[in-house]
């Protein structure tokens, strides 16, 4: 699986798990020089506190478009450092 913003690919993974509908991506699988660390905190009551990255490629910055779980509760430990994406982040084949 690919992970594409502005015309990028960002992050490029066989090993993506699928958590509700959204591919996550092996930590080590995305491109960290288009990530910037992200003061953003969520909660989601099963995963834990999530954490976000700005994503920055072409000149564009897409806030807080990914995000991963550094210590996830135990249900979703499975995807324990893999990140995720939204905001317009197309995940291909």
């Amino acid at each position: 699986m690919k992970a594409i913003w502005n015309n990028e690919i960002i992050a490029e993974s066989k090993d993506t798990i699928v958590v509700e509908n959204n591919h996550y991506f092996p930590e080590n699988s995305i491109k960290k020089e288009y990530f910037i660390p992200s003061t953003t905190r969520t909660v989601c009551p099963w995963k834990g506190e999530a954490s976000y990255y700005t994503i920055v490629a072409n000149g564009k910055e897409n806030k807080d478009a990914a995000w991963f779980y550094g210590r996830p509760f135990e249900a979703a430990n499975n995807i324990k450092n893999y990140v995720a994406f939204w905001k317009g982040v197309k995940i291909t084949e």
